[in-house]
């Protein structure tokens, strides 16, 4: 039998719904049940702050409903005009905080119903939108941030782009409902890839440009690993499968790395990627949710398996896989030069909250940089903003504006950890948080950073992930250390990844508060300075010396 989420998306009328009614009705802040899931498909969430529910419960009003919208930014990148555009539009209808996310894009959160429609409006008019940005089809599509890293990379990023617009909904439904387009036909538009089903759970794809592995690629369901030759992209190793979300109390779910497939020529990868969304389209859990995503597919149909359906479908034999090497995945701080000379300057933005307050002025900075026309806009994985092709006579101006407003100085003071460090949204808006994350970690952090101090570790780079539930927004299974929300102030300590994401962490200490997290951290890193191997990550030294001793 088929999930209720099924059934609404084929009764959707080409993802249209009632959302359109439901966003013109001024009697409620929010829109009807089903709805919430359509919505999702043209990249917004309907959320309520929690913090408030009590209070407005005890006074009988409605709960304080607001809309997220995340747009689709394949490749994270956006012009000065457009950074300029998005800052006036966050201004105006959201809370006002630009929001970088763990997927290379940007989200507003805090947006009233009556202001959905001119949002959209809004980011029409700056060439962008929010379609296919949530729901069950692929979401934005991710490559490496740094240009420095090959000369490849602009390919790589306009594929990327590609990517996106080749898997997009054919349905009309966004620009009906949202941007005022009127609806051409009664009948819902053919779509070969998605048809009136769509996919049974949500797909991701990132291009990694090794040695960096800044887009974290084995958790994608579509990894694609760039294969450079004599300075020419040549092709992609392919992987797939990969996924973070998980249940507590299933053991049936679980994180899952991609698996990888093969190599395959450049200009075989379209077929290849369009046959593995079909694959899953067709073969994919459409009864259970929980087991909907491409990882269980490929595991119950078997790697070897899926791997022959695809390339029967593709007409693309995939062959053995390309070496390749990663040595990082975190981003490269500060001022680095690319190979046609122009300046990049990549700034920490804490769990990539971009606001201005009393230690350092983001959106001031930002905002000044943009005016001035001389640098452009790329956001990371890992939650930070490059300012980026700075010409050489304009670098010292905006090495000013970074001076000035403190990001230059926050980037430099913040230890490795905390640069290193992420944490999803969490509470107090997201309805699938058990517990805080992004407004927890960096006090967190900070006593973490005391410990370290304390056993002359404070320049180890650990990575340290958050999230408040075990849907794994910001990946903490592939994190040296993982927290994931189980109850409010309570987590799973996950330990023992690998730094460059190519090993899952392992949980150590289940549903434990801060004492004991700390207490365990402070053990940990005693015994990782007394026992590691010389120049030996803490998350190999805890796989190597504590997990198979514990687990043996």
């Amino acid at each position: 039998m088929e999930s209720t989420v099924e059934k609404i998306k084929k009764q959707s009328k080409g993802l249209r719904g009632s959302l359109l009614e439901g966003l013109n009705n001024e009697v409620t802040g929010a829109i009807k049940e089903d709805d919430t899931q359509l919505v999702k498909f043209h990249g917004m969430y309907q959320q309520d702050d929690r913090d408030k529910r009590e209070t407005r419960a005890e006074k009988k009003l409605e709960r304080l409903y607001s809309f997220m919208v995340r747009l689709r930014l394949p490749g994270g990148f956006l012009t000065a005009a457009q950074w300029q555009d998005l800052h006036h539009i966050a201004g105006k209808y959201s809370t006002g905080i630009i929001k970088i996310t763990t997927r290379q894009t940007l989200q507003l959160h805090g947006i009233l119903k009556r202001h959905a429609q001119p949002t959209h409006k809004a980011f029409n008019l700056m060439k962008v939108d929010s379609i296919a940005a949530c729901g069950d089809v692929n979401r934005n599509v991710t490559a490496t941030a740094h240009p420095q890293v090959s000369q490849v990379h602009e390919e790589v990023y306009r594929y990327a782009h590609h990517i996106s617009d080749m898997l997009l909904p054919k349905t009309k439904a966004y620009y009906e409902i949202f941007v005022g387009d009127e609806k051409v036909a009664e009948k819902t538009e053919d779509d070969p890839l998605y048809q009136e089903r769509y996919l049974p759970r949500k797909f991701k794809i990132g291009i990694a440009i090794p040695p960096l592995n800044d887009v974290d690629i084995f958790s994608n369901d579509v990894g694609l690993i760039a294969i450079v030759k004599d300075g020419e992209l040549a092709g992609f190793n392919v992987a797939a499968g990969g996924g973070m979300g998980a249940t507590h109390g299933n053991p049936d779910t679980y994180p899952r790395l991609a698996s990888m497939l093969g190599y395959i020529k450049k200009e075989d990868a379209d077929k290849v990627i369009y046959e593995i969304a079909t694959t899953q389209r067709d073969f994919g859990n459409r009864e259970d949710r929980k087991f909907a995503r491409l990882k269980y597919t490929i595991d119950k149909m078997g790697v070897d398996v899926f791997k022959k359906e695809v390339e029967a479908r593709s007409g693309v034999a995939l062959s053995d896989p390309e070496t390749y090497f990663f040595s990082q995945r975190t981003d490269d701080y500060g001022w680095h030069r690319n190979h046609e000379g122009k300046w990049f300057y990549t700034a920490f933005v804490e769990n990539g909250r971009v606001l201005d307050d009393e230690k350092v002025q983001f959106k001031t900075a930002f905002l000044e940089i943009a005016a001035s026309g001389k640098a452009d806009f790329r956001f990371t994985c890992n939650q930070n903003i490059v300012l980026s092709n700075v010409a050489d006579a304009d670098k010292d101006f905006v090495g000013s504006i970074l001076h000035k407003y403190g990001i230059i100085q926050n980037t430099e003071q913040s230890s490795v950890v905390r640069k290193g460090a992420m944490a999803c949204v969490a509470l107090n808006t997201c309805g699938l948080a058990l517990a805080e994350a992004q407004r927890y970690m960096p006090a967190f952090l900070t006593k973490v950073e005391a410990l370290l101090d304390r056993h002359d570790l404070l320049n180890e780079h650990i990575s340290i992930r958050m999230t408040g539930c075990p849907n794994g927004c910001a990946r903490p299974y592939m994190a040296e250390i993982g927290l994931v929300g189980t109850a409010p102030g309570h987590y799973n300590l996950m330990i023992g990844a690998d730094v460059i994401g190519q090993r899952l962490n392992t949980l150590f200490k289940p549903n434990i508060d801060e004492q004991q997290i700390l207490a365990t951290l402070d053990a940990l890193f005693l015994q990782f300075k007394n026992e590691r191997n010389e120049a030996e990550p803490f998350g190999d030294f805890v796989h190597r010396k504590i997990l198979n001793q514990t687990y043996a």
